[in-house]
């Protein structure tokens, strides 16, 4: 009815505009300026204040922290569990050991087969998956609400007991190294390992999470259990369960799943600390693309570093929602590529800053000196407060969505727990966003920013354009040819190839 009354009011009003044109033309009046229909843009709603919904915690004697939000539209139950033992755990001459265990978790346990687990999962209507990530690795599922004993019991001797059986470990052996092939011809996976690889330098968070086809090959099952035993404890761990549940409900279920998981010490991770940022380009050679993929950044701040809210907002700035100067200038401007964006890489102990996008071979070097035009500009000039309006309206706007549902609410909880910051963070988030000003993030761009020191990885025909980089004043190009790519190797290279220092690049003209 609604729809109807609005068509026949345009009708109408129509009707009447050309019933006065006509008019007025048979009376031949002088030419007067014509009032046209005007449409304006709608003011923007007034804001609300949006209260961070509630949540307990709690932690089992055993060390395994238990948070719990309730949800009961629905009879169900969903949960998660963290646990600290990603890529960063992992031994250094061991990459992809975290993956390829996690991946194990659910394939089979010391009293139940692969196949079991799943056939009890299924016939209780629920789901249930493992994974890993750069710092963590994680067992989630969601059941309907009387089956939530089951579910929680099968996650805990998953987490607990997995068999890492030896027809297991071969199967998924072989789909690790599919995979790997897979990837090794996606020059955007390229990119952004190679990327990595530089930016960290040996440091655990430079290497593949999925490790490398030399390394996964060489995986035995007395690494994988080592990896298990030394990492998953209920005190290295987080809990969320989310659902249909009375909290005391909740925490019970947990304590009858997880209770009797015993704790253990569990070592500090030790690492190489990542390289200062410096100025380097690599050219991965892919003879006949038609495609370059670009990244363009530097060594950053980590999760925990109080800056990382404005030095945040002056990424979304550069190329992020709500500003993005970066698509701007490349494809709204110019129309050389079909998206652009930087993103903040944020981890416990460290971070990256890399712009991304892709554009054809014979652009490459004017999107790259455009790239790094722009990220010398937000470290130079102060950002248009309009500029920083729409970022803080973008990520102040999407807030009220990423509370939306229970299980979002419990991640962002999680993920405060995970990195040690203050919960209280997340009831004023934002308001610390609007506080942030220009001058902010002037401070934190000439702070951290170093557009002289950028890492550049180009994947593409080298042929198209090295020779035009070196006139831009980019500098001699540290060339790998495809088949001589080696992500495990400290050079980046197989050692047949033979190893070369990477370039020192000089900022372009």
């Amino acid at each position: 009815m609604i729809r109807r009354a609005v068509a026949v009011g345009v009708s109408v009003g129509i009707a009447a505009m050309v019933v006065g044109t006509s008019v007025a033309m048979h009376a031949q009046s002088p030419a007067q300026p014509q009032s046209w229909p005007r449409m304006e843009m709608p003011a923007p709603l007034t804001a609300h204040p949006v209260p961070f919904p509630p949540y307990q915690i709690r932690t089992l004697p055993n060390g395994l922290q238990v948070l719990v939000v309730l949800h009961h539209e629905e009879p169900s139950v969903s949960f998660r569990l963290l646990v600290r033992a990603g890529a960063a755990q992992e031994p250094s001459g061991k990459p992809g050991v975290a993956s390829f265990a996690a991946t194990l978790l659910d394939q089979g346990t010391t009293t139940k087969s692969a196949e079991q687990i799943a056939d009890a999962i299924d016939a209780a209507g629920g789901e249930i998956a493992t994974g890993s990530d750069n710092e963590l690795a994680y067992v989630n599922g969601a059941v309907l609400k009387d089956r939530a004993d089951l579910a929680l019991g099968l996650a805990a001797d998953i987490a607990e007991h997995p068999a890492f059986a030896a027809e297991e470990i071969d199967r998924q052996r072989k789909q690790a190294l599919s995979s790997l092939e897979v990837s090794y011809d996606d020059p955007s996976y390229l990119a952004s390992a190679v990327f990595d690889r530089i930016v960290f330098g040996l440091h655990p968070y430079g290497r593949p999470n999925e490790g490398t086809q030399e390394s996964i090959a060489k995986l035995t099952r007395d690494d994988l259990v080592a990896f298990h035993r030394t990492w998953f404890a209920p005190n290295n761990a987080l809990l969320a369960i989310v659902g249909d549940l009375t909290t005391d409900e909740a925490f019970a279920a947990a304590d009858r799943a997880f209770g009797s998981w015993p704790r253990k010490d569990v070592p500090s991770p030790t690492s190489v600390e990542p390289p200062a940022p410096a100025r380097r380009l690599v050219i991965v050679d892919r003879p006949g693309s038609a495609q370059t993929e670009i990244r363009v950044g530097q060594l950053s701040i980590a999760r925990t570093s109080p800056d990382y809210l404005p030095f945040d907002l002056a990424v979304h700035v550069l190329g992020g929602e709500g500003a993005n100067r970066l698509f701007g200038v490349l494809r709204t401007d110019r129309g050389l590529t079909y998206g652009a964006e930087a993103e903040l890489h944020a981890y416990r102990t460290s971070g990256e800053l890399v712009a991304d996008t892709n554009t054809r071979s014979p652009q490459t070097g004017e999107v790259l000196r455009l790239i790094v035009e722009e990220i010398a500009r937000l470290k130079d000039e102060p950002v248009d407060p309009r500029e920083l309006r729409g970022a803080k309206d973008y990520i102040e706007g999407s807030f009220p969505i990423t509370i939306e549902t229970p299980s979002n609410i419990a991640l962002l909880v999680l993920n405060q727990l995970f990195y040690g910051l203050d919960l209280k963070d997340l009831q004023t988030f934002p308001q610390r966003v609007d506080r942030v000003s220009v001058a902010d993030l002037q401070r934190v761009a000439n702070l951290y920013l170093k557009p002289d020191a950028l890492t550049i990885v180009l994947v593409g025909d080298a042929s198209a354009f090295a020779d035009e980089l070196k006139a831009l004043g980019f500098g001699e190009a540290d060339r790998i040819p495809l088949a001589d790519l080696d992500l495990g190797s400290p050079t980046l290279r197989r050692p047949t190839s033979g190893p070369r220092p990477l370039p020192q690049p000089l900022r372009p003209r």
